[in-house]
Formats: structure tokens, C-alpha cells, sequence
């Protein structure tokens, strides 16, 4: 193991009966033994590389066509189970929403592109290797403190540079929140869109799609887009048992996924992806972020929190 790797240990997840039981023991002062037999490889050389799936629906309209709407899920998993409802139940679900689309004839006026990403477990990298190579970048500290940790929550250390492609992306939809129905979506504090997604969730409210809130949520590869100013959103799903089950654990497997769901999702995805691409105008934007930073955004750092 190289010098450093060090600072990424191998983990073992443990099943909360498991952690609860050999708590009961020690809480009775009863000794507890456990035996682990742990192998462990690191499959690429180089962990920070861009792997990520791409495909799309070219656009129809002549003025718009160069303009971009994606939908994205990341497609690695957590090694505690077979990632089933984190996140190959997102993947299912926009490659569904993106086969509709493809069903019905879809002709959209913007180009339609679909993106599994890879390594969003480990710190988001494949969509922040895609959107640092496509839309904008801006140099990080390297301060040491601020190298341990993953590169969507290190400290900026300049501007953003911003490149053509920037300009071009009307919005980016991810899913990663658990096998559950979408219930609405969140505006990541972009009060422009509200009404916007308003509009798109009243025909879909049969389908128990509702909610539109102002609040930001964080620990997924929207984070990525929306650091850099763009339309990056991330939909609110029932919980189901992903927080208190399957969410990093052994018990991640396709049982925990429901069918009915995920076709609900990917209906509710393909829908918001289509109206993205018809609509005359991209989505509204938020500010760039400022530099030099302000005050106490210099002193403390954001809590987007991790991955999902």
C-alpha cells in the first residue's frame, strides 16, 4: 500500500442487529471476540479518473440544439452490498426515464444526455472530473488539512475559469436518495425555478409527486454542478428503509429497490427532462460563486456533507 492510501483504511460495515447486540454484551461487562478475514484490492491506478457512461438524444431545434439538459445517477456502490438502492436503483431509473422518452418519439429541441457517473462514493469524482472538463473549474487550496478531504468540499483558492460549454447546459436532474417514489424536488435555494417546477409537478400529482422547496441538499453528484453556478437539482424521494437498512450495508440488495417505484421515478424524471428541453428559455441561474470569498466562508467550510 502506498504512503498515501494510508489515509483511506479498509472499513467493514457491520448490520445494526450485529453493532446492537455486542453493545448489549459490553454494556453487561460480557467479553466480546469477533474474527474478521478482510481482502482488499484498489482496482486503478489512478482513483481520480474520469469512468462515466454517456449517451444522448440529439436536440431538433436549429438554435437550441447545442444546448444540453442531463439527468444523471452514479453507478459505483458501496462495498457492503451489492448497491442496489445506492445507486443502481438511480441508474435503473434514468435509463428508464431516457427509454420513454425514446418510446414515445420524443423529438426534443435541446439534446437529451443521460450520465452514469463513477466514484461518487469516494468524493463525487466523475461528475466533478466531467463538469471541471466541460462547463468551469477554479483552483483549490492546498493547504494540507484541505487535501484530505474530497475536492467538491475543499476550500476554492481562486476564480472560476468558466469555458464555453457553460453557458450551454439548461439544467442537470440527479437521482440518489434510495429506491423510493419522487415526491417533489428540491430548488438547491434557486427561488427562480419554484414556479418553474411548480408548474411541471401539477400534472404529476396523481402520481403523489408534489413538493417544491427552496431548501439545499447535499451528499450527491448535483453538488458538482451547482458549484459552479449551474442548475443542478436533486429530487426528494420517499425514505423508505434507505436511511435505517440499506443505505451502506449489507442489506443494499434488489429487494430493498421496489418495482412500482422506480417506474413511478423514472416517469416523473422523464417528464422534468423533457419540459427542460422544450421550454423557450434554460432554467434561471444562481450568482456565480464570489472570490475572493467572503468573510466567514474564508473561516469555515460549507456542511454539503458526503456522499450518498
Amino acid at each position: 500500500m502506498k504512503k498515501a492510501d494510508t489515509l483511506y483504511p479498509t472499513s467493514v460495515v457491520i448490520p445494526a442487529e450485529s453493532y446492537g447486540r455486542m453493545a448489549r454484551l459490553l454494556d453487561r461487562k460480557k467479553p466480546v471476540e469477533i474474527a474478521l478475514s478482510v481482502s482488499a484490492t484498489l482496482g486503478d491506478d489512478d482513483p481520480d479518473a474520469e469512468a462515466n457512461v454517456i449517451a444522448e438524444i440529439p436536440g431538433t431545434d436549429p438554435k437550441k440544439k447545442d444546448e444540453v439538459v442531463m439527468l444523471g445517477a452514479h453507478f459505483d456502490s458501496w462495498h457492503g452490498g451489492t448497491g442496489a438502492t445506492d445507486n443502481g436503483a438511480g441508474s435503473a431509473v434514468v435509463m428508464e426515464a431516457v427509454r420513454i422518452l425514446k418510446a414515445i418519439g420524443a423529438q426534443p429541441r435541446r439534446t437529451i444526455r443521460v450520465a452514469l457517473w463513477s466514484g461518487e462514493e469516494q468524493g463525487l469524482y466523475g461528475s466533478w472530473a466531467y463538469v471541471t472538463k466541460h462547463f468551469a473549474d477554479r483552483p483549490l487550496s492546498t493547504e494540507k488539512r484541505e487535501t484530505l478531504v474530497e475536492r467538491f468540499m475543499r476550500k476554492p483558492a481562486g476564480p472560476i475559469t468558466v469555458r464555453p460549454e457553460h453557458a450551454k447546459l439548461a439544467a442537470y436532474f440527479n437521482l440518489d436518495n434510495g429506491a423510493g417514489r419522487i415526491r417533489g424536488v428540491y430548488c438547491q435555494e434557486n427561488a427562480g425555478v419554484r414556479p418553474i417546477f411548480e408548474s411541471w409537478l401539477e400534472p404529476l400529482k396523481d402520481l403523489g409527486a408534489t413538493t417544491v422547496t427552496l431548501r439545499n441538499t447535499g451528499g450527491t453528484d448535483h453538488l458538482s454542478f451547482d458549484a459552479f453556478g449551474l442548475p443542478g437539482f436533486q429530487f426528494i424521494q420517499d425514505e423508505l428503509d434507505y436511511g435505517t437498512r440499506s443505505h451502506h450495508t449489507n442489506m443494499d440488495t434488489v429487494e430493498r429497490a421496489p418495482k412500482g417505484d422506480l417506474a413511478q421515478a423514472a416517469v416523473v424524471m422523464a417528464s422534468f427532462v423533457y419540459d427542460a428541453a422544450m421550454r423557450d428559455e434554460k432554467l434561471p441561474r444562481k450568482p456565480l460563486p464570489p472570490w475572493p470569498l467572503p468573510p466567514e466562508e474564508t473561516s469555515e467550510k460549507d456542511g454539503a456533507g458526503g456522499s450518498h
